[in-house]
């Protein structure tokens, strides 16, 4: 319930307060931050992400069904989806090469 309650609410955000943000990143960090506040994670909350983690790969069927969907798209455009993808991949591992780094040698000190 817990989850569908944030998502609930993060579409509520997105649709009145931050438009430009999609309502299932707004509930995710909205649960994000009650967990950090409460400090642990229940047991049901546990087994339902586990369950979810276990099927993980159903939510990419979606997106194969639209490469497959704009494949004379992106015959066209191939060089551009390429580039994009190299370096959207080289930013996602060096921010987080960067926030581990800052994250790891913050829990160093005592």
């Amino acid at each position: 319930m817990l989850i569908l309650l944030f998502q609930g609410l993060g579409e509520l955000a997105s649709k009145f307060l931050l438009p430009a943000i999609p309502g299932p990143v707004l509930g995710l960090i909205g649960l994000l931050a009650w967990l950090f506040l409460r400090g642990q994670v229940s047991p049901a909350l546990g087994t339902v992400s586990d369950a979810l983690s276990q099927h993980l790969g159903l939510l990419f069927v979606p997106a194969a069904v639209g490469v497959v969907l704009f494949l004379p798209q992106l015959r066209t455009h191939w060089l551009g989806v390429a580039a994009a993808l190299v370096i959207s991949v080289a930013a996602t591992i060096a921010v987080t090469a960067l926030l581990l780094r800052l994250l790891s040698s913050h829990e160093e000190r005592p």
